[in-house]
């Protein structure tokens, strides 16, 4: 189900007209639907009902907006978190502490302190002595016990680009597979943890449940292993990563499926299982809308300008990534073009020889699938601002973080 629709109006975000927040907003603007993030957190939840104890922590990462975090956490959500900048956010929207998972490979000991302090409900420790004996200590003087898992490697490759890959033995995310048992026994002695399982994340957008499904399997050997050593393994969290059909005929693994999958290979681990949802939730649920500054003509065929850049939406610059770019009001034709945006980079290109609807100067368009990193990574390259985000609720709309300009940076 889709909630951005066309209409006479032409396209809309749920009962909003996209024109009319141009109109009040500018562009470019990131706009998101509130019912796509409900219904999507929805059907992740009733998915995974088949399974007896699972809990949920929506990966900030992915958009750490104070409204969707809000929404999210109205929808029975916790926080994946990677900073102390997302922990903030995310208490700041109401999550419950306890209901927060700090992941995140470089926790600095200011950040380790204060996590403490807030009381969050679980550490992800991906080093035994700069991070797993430094939060026993900051535990310890401070008279608690950090509730932790030990992030493991398990060396299998989720067949997704590289530079989002975690789960290979050669990316720096958790501990060899083959190292963590003897680890988990000398981290499981200090009075300051208190070890109660094992976690993993393989990679992002994902396309195929078998990798998944692999190294969940590798990850059940290991807690044999650790009970058999005396360990008493209550919980295991199992990342996140599944994909979304970024263009129209994308397969993508269904929620069901996955469930499915996941209560094959853990029926008979009696834990409380983890999930770190985040494209997942809120990657459909939003657009970058931008306007046609003008359409540039080009050595084999002509360049769409827009005013949205890299800036706004790194991911095609960072990973050649595709962004279905449909007009706000087509008017029927078609055309091949690249479109660019404004930025002093070749780099700064969301699509070559694409087949689009026909623009010209002043025309709306928005690149869908950005509700997951698009505003997330936005910069302000260039002394560009960084572009407001704007929260759709049936016929009504606010903005949820305003235009940020350049002169408002710190020098």
């Amino acid at each position: 189900m889709t909630y951005f629709d066309r209409r006479d109006s032409g396209l809309c975000a749920e009962g909003v007209p996209l024109p009319a927040i141009a109109d009040a907003v500018g562009t470019p603007v990131h706009v998101y639907s509130a019912a796509a993030l409900r219904d999507a957190a929805r059907r992740f939840t009733a998915a995974l009902s088949i399974l007896p104890r699972t809990r949920t922590a929506f990966a900030v990462k992915a958009n750490p907006n104070s409204a969707v975090l809000h929404l999210l956490a109205g929808c029975g959500f916790g926080a994946d978190i990677v900073s102390g900048g997302e922990m903030r956010r995310a208490l700041g929207a109401g999550i419950a502490a306890s209901d927060i998972v700090f992941s995140g490979v470089g926790k600095t000991d200011r950040e380790l302190a204060d996590a403490l302090d807030a009381g969050i409900g679980q550490f992800n420790l991906k080093l035994e002595e700069e991070e797993g004996r430094v939060l026993a200590a900051l535990a310890q003087a401070r008279g608690k016990r950090a509730v932790a898992v030990l992030r493991v490697n398990p060396d299998v490759d989720g067949g997704t680009h590289a530079k989002i890959s975690t789960g290979q033995r050669e990316n720096k995310f958790g501990v060899a597979i083959a190292d963590a048992p003897a680890m988990y026994d000398r981290l499981s002695r200090l009075d300051g943890l208190d070890l109660v399982g094992v976690a993993l994340h393989i990679g992002s957008q994902l396309h195929d449940l078998a990798p998944l499904e692999a190294a969940y399997e590798r990850i059940g050997s290991l807690v044999i292993d650790l009970r058999a050593r005396g360990h008493g393994i209550t919980r295991v969290d199992l990342g996140g990563g599944l994909g979304i059909p970024y263009r129209v005929d994308d397969v993508v693994p269904t929620l069901d499926a996955y469930a499915a999958m996941v209560a094959g290979v853990t029926r008979d681990w009696d834990v409380d299982l983890i999930f770190e949802p985040g494209r997942v939730v809120a990657g459909l649920a939003g657009v970058l809308m931008t306007r046609v500054i003008w359409v540039k003509p080009g050595a084999d065929r002509p360049f769409v300008i827009v005013d949205a850049a890299m800036n706004d939406l790194a991911r095609p610059a960072l990973y050649d990534a595709f962004h279905r770019f449909e007009a706000v009001a087509p008017d029927g034709e078609r055309m091949v073009a690249n479109i660019a945006g404004p930025i002093c980079e070749s780099g700064d290109v969301f699509a070559l020889a694409r087949d689009i609807d026909r623009v010209r100067r002043g025309d709306l368009a928005v690149f869908h699938a950005t509700g997951a990193y698009g505003a997330a990574m936005a910069s302000s390259y260039n002394c560009r601002p960084l572009s407001p985000q704007v929260l759709v609720d049936g016929d009504q709309f606010e903005i949820v973080a305003d235009r940020f300009l350049p002169e408002e940076f710190a020098a």
